[in-house]
Formats: C-alpha cells, sequence, structure tokens
C-alpha cells in the first residue's frame, strides 16, 4: 500500500544513450546560501544513469555532505567542505564530464536552455553529417583503392578521423567508466569500435561509430518530443500585479519582484497573484477549492486571500504574506523538473536488468575471443571479430531507451489533457485503482451557486414577487444575488434609493415600496422570522442551500433557495469509471442530506456526509482493506490527509490549493472529473506499451544474437540491429502521443 510523503511529478529521464533537452528553460537559480559557489552545469549529464554514475563516484569523498540534481537544467549542486568540492569536481572530470560553475545564484541561466540545444544541435548535425561521409570514403577506400600501403593508410586516417567526429562523447565517456570498471553502453561502443579498428576493420569500425551516432541523436529527438509536448501547459496566475509605491502611486510589477510585506491590489474579474490578507476595500472571491465552500466568499480588511482565486466584484488591497517561489504555479514547475529524476517501476526493473545484463554479454564476448582459438582452433582475427559482433548487438540501448520514452510520451500525453501526473510510477500505478473517493464541492459539483428553487410567502403572488426580487438582486454584485438575478426571467426594471446593507443583502424602493432582499440574520434583525419561516428555512438548509428573503415592511414576502450544482460531466464521469471496474465512493464534509441527494443525481451508491479531514483519511483506509488499492480526488485543504494517504491522490487543480496539490500523485488542470478515468486508461495502454517494447528490444537482440554466434551476423548488420530495435520502440513509445486529443481506448 503505497504512502506518499512528498509529491513527485511526471516525466521521466532519457537513458544514457540520449542526449534529452530539459522540459523548459532554465530559471534562475534559487538564491541559497554557497549555491553560487558549488552550483555546477553539465551539459552532457541526461538523465538518471548518468545521475547515479556521477554519485557513485563523489558520494564516497570525504566531506561530501549531498548531492542536489536538477536533471530538467542539467545542474548539480555540491553540498560539502571547501577541501571536498574540488575533488567531487576532479572524479566529475575523470568520468568524462565537464563541470562548469554558475556565475552568480541570482543570475539567470546565460541563454536560453532551448537556444542553447538549438544551437548544439546544428553543430552536432553537421559533425554526424561529416562523420558518416568520411565513413563512407573509408568504406569506398577499401573496397575500390588497390591494396597498397598508401590507401590503407588514407583510408584508416580517414576512418580514424570519422570515429573521432562521431564518437568523442561517446569514448569520453566510456573510457571515464572502463577506469572506474562500470561498464555501460558507452564502454560497450569504445571497446567495440576500438577492437574492430585494431583487427584491420576500419571500415566497419568507422560506420558502426557514425551510425550509432546517428541514432543516439534520433533517440534524442524522440524524447525530446515526448518532454517538449508539455511546455506551455499551465499557467495558473498572472505575470504581474499593481502594487502600491512608497510615493502613493500603484506600479504594475512582475510576481517574482513583489516582496513579502507589500501592498498589491487586484480588481473585479481578475485572479489573485499572491497568498495575502486584506487591507482595504470588500468584494466577494470564489475560492471554493480552497475552503472547501461551494459560495464565493465575502472578504473584508483581515480577510485573507489566496493565490489562485478570482476577484468575482469590488477592488481590494491586500498585504502580500507569500513570494511568487511559493505559488501554485511554482510549485507545479517545481515539479515537472523534479519529476525528471523519477524512475517508473518497469524502469527501475529495466535497469537493474541492465546492470546484469550488460556485464554478463562483455564477460560472454571475451569467452567467445578467448575459448574457441584456444579450444576449437578458431583463427584469433575470426574470434575476435565475432566477439566484438556480440559487443554491438548486445549494447542494451534499446532495452534501456524503451522504458522513459514509453513514460514520457505517456506523461506528456496526459498533460496534453489536462492531466499533471507527477511521475512515471504513478502513471504505471493508476492501472491497479479499484476505487475512487470523491469529494463534493468543486470536484462533483460546480462549486457555483444556482437558483435552484422559490417561494412565495404570506400569500404573496409568486410571479410578482420573484421580478420584485430581480430587480433588487440585478443591482448587487454579490454572487448569491447574481444567481438569483440570472435564475429569475424578464428585464431589471429600476430600483429607487438603493443601498448595501453589508454582511446582510440589499434595500431599494420598487413600486413605491421599501423592500429588502437579504439573508437569515437581515430577517432575524428585523422581527420578521416566524416558526414557520423558521422551519421551512431549516428544510432548505439542510439540503445545504443557501436562502435569500424578500421582505417589506409587513413581513418576508418570498424565498429564494440558492445552491450548488452538479457538473455536467460527473455523471457520465462516474459511468466511465464504473465500466472500468471502479468503485465510486462519495465524500463530503456537507451534512448526509446533501451528500445524498448529490450522489443519486450523479449515479453514486455510497455517500459519506459530515466527515472531517480525519474522519476522510479512516474511510479511504476502509475503502482500501474493502475495495484495494484506493484513489482520492479533491480540492481543498481539509482534503489534502485523504490525498496523501490514498494509493493514488486526483486534485482538482485548475484553482486548487497549493497544499492539495502538493499532496496529489495527480493534478487535473482542467477540473474535469472525466479525466480520473482517461488517467486509468491511459495507465493501462502505457502498462502495455511498456513490455511491447522490452519484449521487441530483448527479442531482435535474441534473433541476431543467434546469427552472430553461427557466424551469419556482420558488424553492420549488428549496428543495424541495435539502432533499428532502438528505434522501433522509440517509435512505438510515441504512439502514445499520437491523437491524444481523441478519448483514449484501452489496449
Amino acid at each position: 500500500m503505497a504512502q506518499h510523503h512528498h509529491p513527485h511529478a511526471p516525466a521521466a529521464a532519457a537513458d544514457a544513450c540520449c542526449a534529452a533537452t530539459p522540459l523548459r528553460a532554465p530559471e534562475p537559480a534559487r538564491a541559497e546560501p554557497g549555491a553560487a559557489a558549488n552550483t555546477f552545469r553539465i551539459a552532457t549529464m541526461d538523465c538518471t544513469v548518468e545521475e547515479s554514475e556521477i554519485r557513485r563516484l563523489v558520494e564516497p569523498i570525504a566531506g561530501i555532505r549531498g548531492l542536489h540534481f536538477r536533471l530538467g537544467q542539467r545542474t548539480l549542486r555540491i553540498d560539502g567542505s571547501d577541501a571536498a568540492v574540488p575533488l567531487a569536481l576532479a572524479a566529475i572530470r575523470k568520468a568524462g564530464f565537464v563541470p562548469e560553475p554558475l556565475a552568480t545564484a541570482a543570475q539567470p541561466a546565460p541563454a536560453s536552455e532551448d537556444a542553447l540545444h538549438a544551437h548544439g544541435a546544428t553543430g552536432g548535425h553537421l559533425r554526424l553529417a561529416t562523420a558518416l561521409a568520411l565513413a563512407a570514403a573509408a568504406e569506398a577506400i577499401s573496397f575500390f583503392a588497390p591494396d597498397l600501403v598508401a590507401w590503407k593508410a588514407a583510408g584508416m586516417a580517414i576512418a580514424a578521423a570519422a570515429i573521432w567526429l562521431a564518437g568523442v562523447e561517446t569514448y569520453a565517456k566510456g573510457l571515464g567508466a572502463l577506469r572506474h570498471g562500470k561498464l555501460n553502453i558507452n564502454a560497450l561502443m569504445s571497446v567495440a569500435v576500438t577492437g574492430a579498428f585494431v583487427i584491420g576493420q576500419w571500415p566497419e569500425a568507422a560506420m558502426v561509430m557514425a551510425l550509432y551516432a546517428i541514432a543516439e541523436l534520433i533517440e534524442a529527438r524522440a524524447v525530446d518530443r515526448a518532454r517538449n509536448a508539455i511546455k506551455g501547459l499551465v499557467d495558473l496566475a498572472p505575470a504581474d500585479a499593481e502594487v502600491a509605491q512608497p510615493d502613493g502611486s500603484w506600479r504594475r510589477m512582475l510576481a517574482t519582484e513583489i516582496a513579502i510585506g507589500a501592498i498589491a491590489r487586484v480588481k473585479p474579474g481578475e485572479r489573485v497573484v499572491l497568498d495575502g490578507v486584506v487591507t482595504q476595500g470588500h468584494s466577494s472571491i470564489d475560492q471554493a477549492p480552497v475552503t472547501g465552500e461551494s459560495i464565493p466568499a465575502d472578504k473584508a480588511p483581515g480577510s485573507p486571500v489566496f493565490a489562485g482565486t478570482i476577484n468575482q466584484n469590488g477592488e481590494l488591497a491586500f498585504r502580500v504574506t507569500a513570494a511568487a517561489s511559493d505559488s501554485t504555479l511554482a510549485r507545479i514547475i517545481h515539479a515537472v523538473e523534479e519529476a525528471q529524476g523519477t524512475r517508473a517501476p518497469t524502469q527501475r526493473f529495466v535497469d537493474r536488468f541492465a546492470a546484469i545484463y550488460t556485464p554478463a554479454v562483455f564477460a560472454l564476448a571475451l569467452a567467445v575471443a578467448l575459448l574457441p582459438p584456444l579450444l576449437l582452433g578458431w583463427p584469433w582475427l575470426a574470434a575476435i571479430y565475432k566477439a566484438l559482433v556480440l559487443l554491438v548487438i548486445a549494447c542494451p540501448c534499446a532495452l534501456v531507451i524503451s522504458t522513459p520514452v514509453t513514460v514520457v510520451s505517456g506523461l506528456a500525453a496526459a498533460a496534453r489533457r489536462g492531466i499533471l501526473i507527477k511521475g512515471g510510477s504513478h502513471l504505471e500505478q493508476a492501472r491497479r485503482l479499484k476505487a475512487v473517493a470523491l469529494d463534493k464541492t468543486g470536484t462533483l459539483t460546480e462549486g457555483k451557486p444556482r437558483l435552484v428553487a422559490s417561494k412565495a410567502w404570506r400569500a404573496t403572488d409568486e410571479h410578482q414577487a420573484r421580478q420584485w426580487a430581480k430587480r433588487l438582486a440585478a443591482r448587487s454584485d454579490h454572487p448569491v444575488s447574481a444567481a438569483i438575478a440570472l435564475g429569475i426571467e424578464g428585464d431589471a426594471l429600476a430600483v429607487d434609493g438603493f443601498k448595501a446593507l453589508p454582511g446582510r443583502g440589499v434595500e431599494g424602493v420598487v413600486d413605491g415600496r421599501t423592500m429588502v432582499l437579504g439573508n437569515h440574520r437581515l430577517v432575524s434583525e428585523r422581527g420578521q422570522a416566524d416558526p414557520a419561516l423558521e422551519a421551512e428555512l431549516a428544510v432548505h438548509e439542510a439540503q445545504g442551500r443557501t436562502v435569500t428573503l424578500l421582505a417589506d415592511e409587513g413581513g418576508v414576502l418570498a424565498l429564494f433557495a440558492v445552491a450548488d450544482t452538479i457538473k455536467p460531466g460527473s455523471v457520465k464521469a462516474i459511468a466511465a469509471l464504473r465500466a472500468l471496474g471502479v468503485t465510486p465512493v462519495m465524500l463530503t464534509g456537507d451534512n448526509q442530506a446533501t451528500a445524498l441527494a448529490v450522489a443519486r443525481e450523479a449515479g453514486i451508491d455510497d455517500a459519506r456526509g459530515g466527515l472531517l479531514p480525519e474522519d476522510k483519511l479512516a474511510a479511504i483506509q476502509g475503502m482500501r482493506q474493502r475495495y484495494g488499492p484506493t484513489a482520492m480526488t479533491g480540492d481543498g485543504i481539509n482534503d489534502a490527509p485523504a490525498l496523501a494517504q490514498a494509493d493514488i491522490g486526483f486534485a482538482m487543480g485548475g484553482a486548487g490549493t497549493d497544499t492539495a496539490m502538493e499532496a496529489a500523485d495527480v493534478v487535473i488542470m482542467n477540473d474535469d472529473l472525466g479525466r480520473i478515468a482517461e488517467t486509468i486508461r491511459l495507465s493501462r495502454r502505457t502498462h502495455a506499451v511498456l513490455w511491447q517494447n522490452i519484449a521487441l528490444a530483448l527479442g531482435i537482440k535474441a534473433v541476431f544474437f543467434v546469427l552472430a554466434v553461427f557466424g551469419s551476423a556482420t558488424m553492420w548488420m549488428a549496428v543495424f540491429a541495435d539502432m533499428g530495435a532502438s528505434l522501433l520502440v522509440v517509435a512505438n513509445g510515441l504512439r502514445l502521443l499520437h491523437g491524444v486529443r481523441r478519448p483514449l481506448r484501452s489496449p
């Protein structure tokens, strides 16, 4: 049973044989003590495989306290003593990596990562094209040139140049690995190509290295495509806000430049940029995902406001209490970057398998090179050549790339649908879900008020009372009044002497009569609430409705019930979960009557109301015991404990709280409940593609392995087998990106 102690975010890293681009352009490094001096950019640190290699080299050094990797930006911060850091850098350089210090912690990177990558890609393409041309020239000299020493020397020189151009990075990493007794992909290729050159197969050695480098480049582009599919997806908060200046003026400033304690303001219809406390103004703010309230909250001086919530009416000034780096948007971006260092269960299995497989193949190739000449009388050169062919065939490139490219494609496909999955493990595990617990407000329901019932009182004509109420409600900016005005047909005629009654309602002269449209409190203060009215109000309030009363000097004329309503897609979403064999259960803090009413409408059989956060936690544990793997879906602070306790937590993130999104494993950015079923279907499909790729990679290797053992495979065939297998699994993995705008089908 999974316990989530911290969030993970999407995207798996590329394998060691590909140079993947980061998910997004780097931001300025965080201003941490000592971070500037000890933070380094390592341009060729592409993935978790190389991260692990660096960890093995550096962590044993005395004085090293911690290593902090950010694969998305290809940076490493070394936490260690002054004496230990130079030793760590020396060890990293010996492994074939080039750490470059960042200038300052507060300074942005010198250029966009994408621009750097594009520039590097152009140079890389030219270099590989030249290498391929030289390799072809070496092959031509081998086939057509006279058998003279001069021509052979020229061919060898051209082949050596091709190998150097195509394989400089491969050799650097491969030799570094061999020096430390590690056998990775680069070590295998370095040994195979060098061996082929030494035994006189220099044309093949050149072509093998050139083709290998090209295959590596294609794989990197494929992974880039999956990573870049997530770029620019999320934009939860505006980039700037108006901030008060010392001279009393207001200046629009970037959110990242606004200091804690500054006074900012938000106009009607705008989203609050940063967390804060209101200092001036009155308004209503839609903050249902933060507090769980289905009705927008009235705000006055002293009231808290939360980043990502929407100001409904009235201008507010507020004192900032949290920096932009703690906003919803910043947390999501950070989660996406962190995801590049996480690995899915299947990927971890493949990495462990490759760690055993590679040395085993190397030992087998060594045996083929030594034993047949000694025991069976084979020619030494023929045996060595066959061993080198085995090394190239056995290169686990296709096997290792098969999982990350599939996981990244799955994560990108989900992101395009508005589903932010914080890591490959959650993408894989979603297929196991047997039950889903759902919060009510903002998850199953709209979280927005709507007029659901009205009733005339004291023998008043109902049509006339509704028109009076509409005229008063239409003059008010309050969301409940707006819901009443919108829910009553007809034109809103003029009202004389209109005035607001803060915290109570509104007042005006309608058709010559002074009337009020307000809440229960207002009517009670006017002494117009009798037992019959109280009983009627209790019925509506038991159903979670907000009741507004129309009254004149003689008493109450009518009542209007406003309530949160079920989302249009909720019924279909619940049916989709049932079709997948997943049991839906509603957990809500609202009263049981409201819970049962909404559950019946949504098609949920099991609804539990009146739950505190600890009650939801206990309910999740009970569901896990009864059904098996269980997910929780919610959007508020009260849901955070249950989100963290569940096997997978789904947060409704369109305006969700930082706490809920931090605790969740999957964030539904567009608040579409149907995305839960899509996540489960995508998980099942991704799992199927993962194992298809593993079978393809190992199957192709096995076929050519047999051919090599029986002398039917050449080094050319070996490199095409490796290259072909790699491209095949990449193409299969990228299928997850195809048609992402259409509903997914289970495999």
